[in-house]
């Protein structure tokens, strides 16, 4: 169901919402098979899937990109893509670049930071937001951010501001429990949770975190799957069979009919040897 309204609905009835993050269309079609609530395009591609060091080499290309094999994948299911670093420096550019990524297929966009003018301008021009507050990959050390009083508060005020600006939900990324749980109760929006406890509506992971596609892990994830180890399994077995002859088989393969096999030895092989 590809509605804002059903979000808010779900933050009054206190029901969960559950997010994940996809980068292609298998990825998706799993998660939309699955019926999950919303699906984030995010950033974190560039270091996920496509090798980059940082999310701050991630281009608007490269998000319309993926947003579009996402929404081929997953066609019924609401779809937030992230806004790259340094598309959204003036209302002007963030217009025209949450615009490409609506005709990538994205239902709204989100952006980090506490810049409630752009929600504003981006609601004028009919595109939904997602705010996103705390640890902001674009920008900020990894660490949790909101330990000390002068950032909790900072980060319950720029929610607050972000909330009477017009988000419809909000991000909170490594931000302590206690402080992710007054937000929450605090503003209008759902909040979504990464490392922030089970307080907040609803909760984000990064797709490949679940899946286990690397060794290592974050205290904010749970694995669900190993997927990385099956795809070094199959990659090694793959490779002793090629090398053992064992593959492929007859059963992997076609043979000619034997008429036309006899006809096609007779009239070309024989004239090659």
């Amino acid at each position: 169901m590809r509605s804002l309204a059903r979000f808010a609905e779900m933050k009054r009835h206190g029901e969960k919402i559950a997010m994940l993050t996809a980068y292609d269309a298998p990825q998706a079609r799993a998660q939309q098979q699955a019926e999950i609530d919303v699906i984030l395009v995010g950033d974190s591609v560039g270091v996920n899937i496509l090798g980059y060091a940082s999310e701050r080499e991630v281009t608007l290309a490269d998000m319309a990109h993926h947003t579009r094999a996402v929404r081929r994948g997953a066609p019924d299911t609401f779809i937030i893509a992230d806004l790259p670093f340094a598309t959204y420096d003036s209302p002007e550019q963030a217009v025209a670049s949450a615009k490409f990524l609506q005709q990538a297929g994205a239902d709204a966009v989100k952006f980090e930071g506490a810049h409630p003018e752009l929600v504003q301008v981006l609601a004028t021009s009919g595109i939904p937001v997602c705010g996103h507050l705390g640890f902001e990959p674009q920008r900020c050390e990894k660490r949790v951010h909101g330990k000390t009083f002068e950032e909790a508060s900072r980060i319950f005020e720029d929610a607050k501001a972000l909330d009477e600006s017009g988000v419809f939900m909000l991000v909170l990324e490594l931000v302590p429990a206690e402080l992710a749980a007054a937000v929450s109760r605090a503003i209008k929006a759902p909040t979504i949770g990464i490392g922030a406890g089970a307080s907040t509506d609803g909760q984000v992971l990064v797709f490949p975190d679940v899946l286990g596609y690397g060794d290592r892990n974050f205290r904010h994830n749970r694995r669900y799957a190993e997927v990385g180890a099956a795809m070094r399994e199959a990659s090694a077995a793959y490779l002793l069979d090629v090398r053992a002859r064992d593959f492929p088989t007859m059963a992997n393969c076609s043979s000619m009919p034997s008429e036309a096999l006899a006809q096609f030895e007779a009239e070309i092989l024989e004239r090659q040897s």
